[in-house]
């Protein structure tokens, strides 16, 4: 890979649940918006909360198509999902980064020995918040993390982004303007530093006692030590081996207005404001004030 790469940014961030409309009903309530059902033609569905170039996709596993499993080059987004689930409960699933070119994705992430996968591709119809319908496209390029097995990680090119991306679906009662970051947590955060590097292209980490933060063309990713992490929000750390999708960072206009909105269901802690995973499905929401230009 060319030391030139300007790195891939944050695209979405999943969100594993059983009953995917209790999920709905508990991101509404806090004032988020939330698009209609899509189903995959390889046995998941979802529902999206889409802001400005970052959308949170709620997966559930579904019954209305069968789920391929793993085998040679090919790794099964649904069957990932579907074990880990049983597994380890609901919670943040996955961390997907921005693709322009998804096979050269797949092809980097192969030299650089974190995942030899073929990349997939997959469509499906999609529905505007006017209701008219559209045709989205997606090739995804699989990394692996062999010290982390409850997280998956892919880089996602959007083959039909003007079809996709909505500023009516950006439109949120609570005024959320962006996805500022999201939180990792880790026994020890720099044993995963050179995967993380390949993964994201991004060779500027900051380093601390207390993890890394890097900077992305399109968000922060940092891990935390999951003493940090509580220190941070109050919350226990999530349970797990290696990298862990702990904590979502959502930028609000009027923090505010977005407490009042979140009645007793959000705690406040300095200058974020902390939905706990104990109250949002495995995965704990900050919301912080939006930075002003």
């Amino acid at each position: 890979m060319s030391r030139l790469h300007p790195g891939r940014g944050l695209d979405h961030l999943i969100h594993l649940v059983r009953d995917l409309d209790a999920a709905v009903a508990a991101y509404e309530r806090l004032g988020f918006a939330v698009s209609g059902e899509n189903r995959h033609p390889f046995g998941t569905k979802n529902r999206i909360v889409q802001l400005p170039g970052v959308f949170l996709e709620l997966l559930a596993v579904g019954d209305h198509a069968p789920i391929p499993e793993h085998g040679g080059r090919s790794f099964s987004f649904a069957a990932f999902h579907r074990d880990r689930l049983a597994r380890m409960g609901e919670g943040g699933s996955a961390v997907v980064l921005a693709s322009r070119d998804g096979a050269a994705d797949a092809a980097a992430y192969a030299a650089a020995g974190i995942g030899d996968f073929e990349p997939f591709f997959f469509e499906r119809r999609g529905r505007r918040p006017d209701g008219s319908e559209v045709h989205v496209a997606f090739e995804l390029a699989f990394a692996v993390d062999a010290e982390s097995p409850d997280t998956a990680f892919f880089a996602c090119e959007h083959k039909h982004p003007e079809n996709f991306w909505s500023a009516a679906a950006q439109r949120h009662p609570n005024m959320a303007t962006g996805v500022p970051g999201i939180v990792l947590t880790a026994e020890n955060p720099s044993d995963h530093h050179v995967f993380l590097k390949e993964f994201t292209g991004v060779r500027d980490f900051r380093a601390s006692s207390l993890g890394l933060a890097i900077p992305t063309p399109n968000g922060e990713i940092e891990v935390l030590t999951p003493g940090a992490f509580t220190q941070r929000t109050g919350v226990a750390a999530p349970g797990g081996t290696g990298l862990r999708l702990a904590a979502i960072r959502v930028a609000v206009a009027d923090l505010g207005a977005a407490e009042r909105g979140a009645g007793g269901r959000a705690t406040r802690r300095g200058d974020l404001l902390v939905v706990p995973a104990g109250e949002l499905f495995g995965l704990t929401l900050t919301l912080e004030a939006a930075a002003k230009d």
